[in-house]
């Protein structure tokens, strides 16, 4: 696959002609990557100096919650790109370890590369704009949602709230008594409830686990 090709399958550059593609792809430095599966390639807290596009393998996604009593593991494939709303702002950080799952391949453009094509070419800046933009307003929309009705919907906000992408396979390690104390409610009515969801075929629920193997099933 050419690398115009590859490029439009992001956001950032659709709407972008052929002929402007291969202007980009002639004129910007991209640089070229390829990792063995089950591989650290970031660490949460590392500064974020590139924008890294998958554009093909599985990733997974582990992040802790600030006092380290659960984490969260999710798993996303090509084509995706990795956490651009890090590259700018008062903590240009990545909230998450990032590992391969399988040979992943990545186009990397540098802090400094993606700056000029913000100048040079008007649609990858609306793009970005409109990428920025979309996230903010999701974000500021959370503490807006109607509260949940009971203990299933508030396990549920639970784990879709600190999840990336509100689709697929998601792991939550965690303890009954912490999930309890995040949702406010008991051990005994958490783990009751649980149970039933894993009846339901909705979780499977392990020591200090809780697997998901569909998330968007949980509300729909």
């Amino acid at each position: 696959m050419h690398i115009y090709d590859q490029l439009q399958q992001f956001p950032l550059f659709q709407g972008m002609s052929r002929a402007e593609l291969l202007q980009m792809a002639g004129n910007t430095k991209f640089e070229f990557q390829k990792h063995p599966p089950h591989k650290t390639i970031l660490r949460e807290g590392d500064s974020c100096s590139q924008l890294l596009f998958l554009v093909s393998g599985r990733l997974e996604f582990i992040r802790q919650g600030d006092d380290y009593s659960y984490s969260v593991s999710e798993q996303v494939h090509a084509p995706w790109l990795v956490q651009p709303d890090v590259l700018f702002g008062a903590h240009p950080h990545y909230d998450y370890t990032v590992n391969t799952l399988t040979e992943a391949h990545f186009i990397i453009l540098s802090k400094d590369e993606v700056l000029r094509l913000l100048d040079d070419f008007l649609i990858f800046r609306l793009n970005m704009l409109n990428l920025l933009s979309t996230q903010s307003q999701r974000r500021a929309h959370l503490p807006w949602r109607r509260a949940p009705k009971n203990l299933r919907e508030r396990i549920v906000r639970f784990l879709l709230d600190h999840c990336t992408y509100p689709a697929g396979q998601k792991t939550f390690h965690i303890l009954m008594r912490n999930l309890a104390q995040e949702v406010g409610d008991s051990r005994l009515d958490v783990s009751r409830e649980l149970n039933a969801m894993q009846e339901e075929g909705l979780v499977r629920l392990f020591r200090g686990r809780i697997e998901i193997p569909s998330l968007e099933h949980l509300f729909m």
